[in-house]
C-alpha cells in the first residue's frame, strides 16, 4: 500500500469523525441533525444557543483537517495532498452517518492552514467580513471558497492549487440548498445570542 493511499484512508477516517454531533449529544442537546439546517458543523451547533459547543466544534473540525495533512507530510507531499483531499471527503460524506455530513468549511480551513497558510488567511478574512456584515454563514462560506480558489492560482504550486480548487468546488456544491434559500430570501442568519 502506497503512502498516499494510506494517508487518504487515515484522512477519510479522521474527516468522518462528527465532532458537532458527538459534542451536542454529550452536552444533552440530542441529535444536532434534528435542528436548524440538519448539518453537523459549528454554525448549526451554534443554533443550540451554546457558543462554547460551537467553538469546540469549529476547533476540532479545523484540527482534523490540519492533522490529516500533517500525517501525510511525514511521508511525502503526495501523501499530504491525498490526506487533505480525503479528510474533506470524510467530513462531507462520513461512513458513520450514512454519508451525510457537514459542509466542510472548518475542515477545509484546517487543510489550508497547513498546505497554504496565505490562502487560508486570504479566505478567512472575506469569510469574517461577509459573516459580520450580512450574517449569513453560507454566503460567507461561498465567498471564502471562491476567494481561496482564485488566490491559490497566484500563491501556490499547481498540485496544491488543484487541491484547493477541488475543495472549493466541493464546498460550493455542498451549499447548493443554501444558495437556493439565499435566492429565495429564506436563509437563516447567524445569531450570536445565547438561548
Amino acid at each position: 500500500m502506497s503512502n498516499a493511499v494510506l494517508a487518504a484512508i487515515v484522512g477519510y477516517l479522521l474527516g468522518s469523525i462528527p465532532f458537532g454531533l458527538l459534542l451536542t449529544r454529550i452536552a444533552g442537546h440530542g441529535d444536532i441533525r434534528d435542528i436548524g439546517s440538519g448539518s453537523i458543523g459549528a454554525t448549526n451547533v451554534l443554533r443550540t444557543g451554546n457558543k462554547t459547543l460551537a467553538a469546540l466544534t469549529l476547533v476540532f473540525d479545523v484540527l482534523k483537517g490540519s492533522a490529516a495533512v500533517l500525517l501525510g507530510v511525514a511521508w511525502s507531499e503526495e501523501a499530504a495532498l491525498a490526506g487533505g483531499a480525503a479528510v474533506i471527503v470524510g467530513h462531507l460524506f462520513p461512513v458513520w452517518l450514512g454519508f451525510r455530513g457537514g459542509k466542510g468549511v472548518a475542515t477545509a480551513l484546517g487543510v489550508l492552514i497547513v498546505i497554504a497558510w496565505p490562502v487560508a488567511l486570504g479566505a478567512a478574512l472575506p469569510w469574517l467580513a461577509t459573516a459580520v456584515v450580512f450574517r449569513y454563514s453560507s454566503l460567507a462560506a461561498l465567498v471564502a471558497a471562491v476567494a481561496s480558489a482564485a488566490l491559490a492560482g497566484f500563491v501556490v504550486d499547481q498540485p496544491r492549487a488543484a487541491l484547493i480548487a477541488l475543495i472549493a468546488i466541493l464546498v460550493v456544491l455542498r451549499h447548493r440548498q443554501n444558495v437556493q434559500r439565499l435566492m429565495a430570501g429564506t436563509e437563516s442568519r447567524i445569531s450570536f445570542r445565547e438561548g
